[in-house]
Formats: structure tokens, sequence, C-alpha cells
């Protein structure tokens, strides 16, 4: 499996700082949610026409896997702009190699409702645009598809060409109480690309931890992807940008590379 992770997690670190750190760590991987304050990645000056070259050369064998779109096709509000960003997303990956674009039900980490009908008719035609480019748009295990046997039903519909699993182990435990072994058998074969972090339920609510400080089963989630031949990216997904009072990234990419290396080898 190869390393990475989100710019989630360091909100304030400038495109050379992110590559910098990834490489010095020895990173495989950068996943682009926001850098500094620019979120949108196909209108961010280092995508320009003008640098995007520049860009390319600057990250060198460090590879940028996904880009991670905030487009949510299972809701009808907003839902043309949703499609447009979706779009450019994956029209800026075929530029930069990434291979896939991460694309949501809804907005919403637990489960909710979403409009089935209308999320697979989009994602149908995503699934299609993104062929002209080389790249699988990818549905996350979050909102109604926290029930990941819903979301084995929504991958048999959309066919078996071009489509995918992002598969965030949170959610699914945290917010479905699905074992790993219900999650790998519902969409263990469709999974593309994987989120991992780690928390515990406090008070009602949910609070991230450092991997390893919470109470996911992470060490199975490992060893259950190694069972089905999985060799994509295991991403640690540190939201920083959302909870400020997290962990400093320096500390936290440090210390996550260290610890999954030591999962994957047990």
């Amino acid at each position: 499996m190869k390393i990475g992770f989100s710019t989630l997690g360091c909100p304030d670190w400038t495109l050379s700082e992110i590559v910098a750190t990834a490489k010095d760590l020895g990173y495989n991987g950068v996943e682009i949610r926001g850098i500094a304050s620019e979120m949108y990645a196909p209108t961010m000056k280092c995508f320009s026409a003008e640098q995007i070259d520049k860009t390319i050369q600057k990250l060198g064998n460090l590879e940028i896997p996904i880009l991670t779109s905030n487009a949510c096709i299972a809701t009808k509000v907003n839902i043309d702009s949703s499609v447009k960003e979706a779009m450019e997303y994956i029209e800026l990956a075929g530029k930069i190699g990434a291979k896939y674009v991460r694309i949501m039900c809804t907005n919403r980490a637990m489960l909710d409702d979403g409009d089935y009908e209308l999320a697979l008719s989009y994602y149908k035609a995503l699934a299609k645009h993104g062929e002209k480019f080389g790249v699988t748009p990818l549905i996350e295990t979050n909102g109604m598809f926290c029930d990941t046997s819903l979301l084995k039903k929504f991958m048999q519909e959309s066919g078996e060409k071009n489509v995918g699993v992002l598969w965030d182990i949170h959610h699914p435990y945290r917010y479905n109480r699905e074992t790993i072994e219900e999650s790998i058998g519902n969409i263990g074969k469709y999974i593309k690309y994987t989120h991992i972090k780690d928390s515990v339920r406090e008070n009602g609510a949910t609070v991230y931890k450092m991997l390893g400080n919470g109470d996911l089963p992470l060490k199975q989630a490992i060893s259950s992807l190694k069972k089905i031949g999985y060799d994509g990216y295991i991403t640690l997904e540190w939201v920083k940008r959302w909870q400020p009072d997290l962990a400093a990234p320096g500390i936290v990419f440090a210390r996550y590379i260290d610890d999954i290396k030591s999962l994957l080898k047990e």
C-alpha cells in the first residue's frame, strides 16, 4: 500500500511546505483538499495554465493520487454547481495525472437522507465524463453511504466501468456501527482509495485522536485490506482545517508515517 496525507491537515501550509514535508518524511503522495486560503483546486494558482508545468516538476516523484472535491450529488440543493465542480475537478485531475476525484452523496459524515436515484443518475454521467480524462470519480462512505450495503447496491447499479469507492474507514464504523468485516464484505471489491483516522465518542460527540489513541479497529482494517489484495493509498485525513485545536501537522504527519508503517508490517 502507498502512504499519503490530505492537505486538510495542514491548512496554513504553502505548496512548497507540503511537498518538502511529504518528501522529507517519505510519503508516496499528497491528497489535495485546499492549499492555504485556496480551497477550489481548479482555480488554484499552482494549477493555472502558467504554473501547472512548474507544479508538476516541483512534485517530482511525489504523487497527487486524488483531488478531493466538495461536490454532493444526492441532494437537489446546489446540484448544478456540484456537478459542474465535479466535472472541473475531473478535468484538472486528468491534466495533472491524478487517477481519482472524490465525490460525496451529501456533505455529512454521519447517516442521513439522500436522493438515491438522483445520485445514481449523476454518478453515471460523471463516470462517463471521467473516461475521457482517465479519471475515476469515487463515492465516499459518508452520509447515506455510511451504510455500505446501500453503497454496494449503488455500485452494482452504476455498472462496473470507471466507478469505485473511497472507503473512509471511520464513518461506517462510527456512525453506522458496522464491523470492518461488514464494510469489506459489502464494498471490498470497489475500494480504490482509503481514508484513515481515529476517534472516540465523548458526551455524544466525536473527538478525533492521533492514530491508535481512539477506539477504531485499525489493525483489523489494515489486515482486511491486505486480504483483498488492496495496493492503493492509505491516506491520513487529519481534519485540522475544520478543527484548529487539533495537533500541529508537522507532529501528526511525522508520527502517522511511523505508525502506519508499523501497522502494515504486522
